[in-house]
């Protein structure tokens, strides 16, 4: 009974893990936003989260798989694209993220929501916005985004969607503050002007770009130190990307 109780859980654990940046991916992204917006449209955003900062809510998506009455949004968390083009005939019949982003950014624009719907819909940009930026979010339709990869990290069995969402961030061991520190100060005001200066379509095509890093395995599909020194770059990139882009997004529609 306790065997079947923990694996129950473990299992919980792992899905959870699986479907979106970790924990700590969100953070750094959020808290990374934070940093680059104008003082009175972070005044604006947080007053419609309060109580959570803009970083915590990032989670919030994931958060409520838990609850039946958001099954709608399940399907929101990604997309598929073969090429780095946008079809919607290759999406989920309930919305995909690339959708999803535009639609709310446009509903949260027009305004006329109530306290609950504003906070809800932002707190699903946010995440979706961050998520899109995780390079197995935006899938080639045919393994899950990575889920169905499984591989070893460490000698610990995991898939290679969790290993981007999460295996590799945590395995630097650092908080989310401490690692937002240390990619804020890599950011650039030409940085700033490309990621900016890129369409969603743009986004997609990046993704498709990292593909033939991000499934650079060895057969025995064990990894460790080598995969993780060739990948690091890349994953850093996407987390800095994904915030500035959100900073910008949001002062779109709240400056």
């Amino acid at each position: 009974m306790k065997k079947a109780l923990l694996f129950a859980v473990m299992l919980s654990f792992s899905v959870t893990q699986a479907s979106a940046w970790g924990q700590l991916g969100h953070y750094v992204i959020g808290l990374m936003a934070e940093r680059q917006m104008k003082k009175s449209v972070l005044a604006k955003v947080e007053k419609v989260l309060y109580p959570m900062s803009l970083g915590r809510s990032g989670t919030w998506m994931d958060e409520i798989r838990s609850d039946r009455s958001y099954d709608y949004a399940n399907s929101w968390h990604y997309l598929t694209s073969k090429n780095g083009e946008y079809d919607p005939a290759h999406q989920e019949k309930e919305g995909d993220a690339f959708e999803a982003i535009q639609r709310l950014k446009a509903e949260l624009k027009a305004g006329n929501l109530s306290q609950k719907e504003e906070a809800e819909k932002l707190k699903m940009l946010i995440h979706m916005v961050e998520d899109i930026h995780q390079p197995l979010h935006v899938g080639t339709g045919e393994d899950r985004g990575g889920n169905d990869v499984r591989i070893e990290f460490f000698n610990q069995s995991t898939n290679l969607h969790a290993l981007w969402d999460s295996g590799m961030i945590d395995r630097k061991g650092m908080s989310y503050s401490e690692l937002a520190d240390e990619l804020f100060r890599r950011l650039t005001p030409a940085m700033k002007q490309k990621y900016r200066g890129a369409t969603m379509e743009d986004w997609l095509k990046e993704a498709v770009a990292l593909r033939p890093l991000v499934y650079k395995l060895p057969e025995s599909k064990k990894i460790s130190w080598v995969y993780m020194y060739e990948s690091n770059d890349a994953l850093e990139e996407r987390l800095v990307a994904a915030s500035v882009r959100l900073a910008q997004i949001l002062e779109e529609i709240y400056g």
